[in-house]
């Protein structure tokens, strides 16, 4: 099968010949999937991943050149319109448990970078200065921590902040009564995990029930100087609302590995340049906040496991398999 791969970067021309055992003829592209690079496609399948643009008339586009499946080298599969993909009879396929160790684990390396001013410390010491002051944190052991998501993911931060001695409540519609077990973790209703919690890590999908979860209702009703981190999309959180929230101080810490408008500029050298987007400039100015360019999937074992992962969907279309539960029976 020829499959066009869409958003190239070094480290997809790395491992994914790496993995491809099967043989698989892959062409690279480095540009985004959208209505002006459709054309580009060439092949059966393509695979794209955060920032492409898969919705309605790309899939048109792509219908006509003859693709017949949609390969995400990510979990989430937000930007792909699936209702759109079954009219046409393209199969959408996902990778839904790379490593949720990868993206629990840089959740936890935000919190303590923010809590104990990493950051800041290692500007000073590198200019030989070995003030403290400014740099004082708090313990994580005994703080409630709100963990929104209790999928993978978020049942594996569970785990770490057990770890550090916590007290882990949780919400998700979806009930995990397996985290429970594990980590001790108590469901509550979101509005009493908003008001309980000392940190929130926010590990769910992108939905329309779940877009801008985080929103100035939701800020109103949380602890002042609550640390909140967001490694899972963007458009949870409400930018705008979370600087009103910093400026006011209900927001102590904001730890982002994820931007609602990241499409134009994450994964892209842009320090050549202006910042167009104010809101994410405005962002930096906050010396509470710590952002990272949507990372935090980034590991040795998490982009073997995307590729083995990826190769395997190609095996199961081949052979008329329908194992992709998470994009199957997304509505």
């Amino acid at each position: 099968m020829k499959i066009t791969v869409f958003s190239t970067k070094s480290w997809d021309r790395e491992y994914l010949p790496a993995g491809n055992e099967e043989k698989h003829e892959l062409k690279f592209v480095e540009a985004h999937l959208d209505t002006h690079t459709a054309g580009l496609a060439e092949g059966e399948a393509v695979c794209i991943f955060v920032n492409d643009d898969c919705q309605k008339e790309v899939l048109g586009e792509l219908s006509k050149r003859g693709v017949k499946l949609v390969l995400l080298r990510c979990a989430g599969y937000n930007n792909v319109d699936l209702v759109e993909a079954k009219k046409l009879g393209i199969k959408v396929m996902s990778v839904p448990g790379y490593s949720p160790y990868a993206v629990a684990e840089h959740a936890v390396a935000l919190i303590l970078s923010l809590n104990r001013k990493v950051h800041k410390a290692y500007n000073r010491v590198r200019e030989n200065n070995f003030e403290l002051s400014g740099l004082l944190g708090f313990d994580i052991h005994g703080k409630t921590v709100g963990v929104l998501g209790t999928g993978k993911i978020g049942a594996v931060f569970a785990g770490i902040m057990k770890g550090f001695g916590a007290n882990i409540i949780g919400y998700d519609v979806y009930k995990n009564d397996k985290v429970v077990q594990e980590t001790g973790l108590k469901y509550v209703e979101l509005d009493e995990l908003l008001a309980q919690s000392d940190i929130i890590s926010i590990h769910l999908p992108l939905l329309k029930e779940t877009t801008n979860i985080i929103d100035d209702k939701a800020i109103a009703k949380m602890k002042k100087g609550v640390l909140i981190v967001n490694t899972s999309r963007g458009p949870l959180l409400d930018t705008k609302a979370a600087i009103r929230g910093l400026k006011s101080g209900t927001i102590g810490y904001l730890g982002l590995d994820v931007y609602e408008k990241e499409g134009s500029f994450f994964y892209e050298d842009k320090s050549g340049e202006v910042m167009q987007d104010d809101t994410f400039a405005r962002l930096l100015t906050f010396p509470n906040v710590l952002i990272t360019g949507h990372q935090a999937f980034f590991t040795k074992d998490a982009q073997q496991n995307i590729c083995k992962t990826t190769f395997a969907n190609v095996k199961d279309f081949l052979e008329g398999k329908d194992t992709n539960e998470q994009t199957k029976n997304a509505k």
